[in-house]
């Protein structure tokens, strides 16, 4: 389903509206779903976002990455999902801006490896020593934990409970009120 939202687009102010595609579909093992993409055609902005059909539960999903073949896991990540990998203390929380994303292991350390890049070019051209030493340690062991030489805890917390690590190893806890 296609329609304009009569909004003005939150980057560039466009009168035009936004446009709104909404797509329902079943992932499997983790029941249907509805994608809603907003979009400025005048500017490019798009956000777009993963809602259960029913109820979910608030929590936490973990998973060790002990070898190459956790690369292949399923990551749905809604846009309230925080992303975390422990040993390494990188996360990436959830802005105002946030989109949610399908993609696996190796799709998630992708994008940390892109955003520790951008980082490190920043560092290379104020001549940072001491940030690019700690971005190419990052770099070096994230290729580690892909190579399946490096152990990791991969985890994603949800206090709205719309992401899910899809695989049979993945461990799920709920987080109370009061957390």
């Amino acid at each position: 389903m296609e329609s304009i939202v009569e909004q003005p687009c939150p980057l560039c102010s466009s009168e035009d509206g936004l446009k709104m595609i909404a797509l329902t579909t079943e992932i499997p093992y983790f029941g249907e779903h509805t994608q809603i993409t907003l979009v400025c055609d005048r500017c490019g902005w798009k956000q777009t976002d993963f809602i259960p059909a029913e109820g979910k539960v608030p929590g936490v999903w973990s998973i060790i990455v002990d070898s190459v073949d956790k690369m292949d896991t399923r990551i749905v990540r809604s846009s309230s999902g925080t992303i975390r990998i422990v040993e390494l203390d990188l996360e990436v929380e959830p802005g105002a801006s946030a989109s949610g994303y399908i993609t696996n292991v190796e799709g998630v350390i992708k994008r940390f490896e892109d955003s520790i890049g951008i980082v490190l070019r920043q560092a290379q051209t104020d001549k940072e020593l001491e940030t690019i030493e700690k971005c190419d340690e990052l770099l070096n062991k994230l290729n580690e934990i892909r190579n399946g030489e490096m152990k990791c805890i991969l985890e994603i917390i949800d206090h709205r409970g719309h992401s899910q690590i899809l695989d049979d190893d993945a461990e799920f806890t709920e987080i109370t009120e009061d957390e």
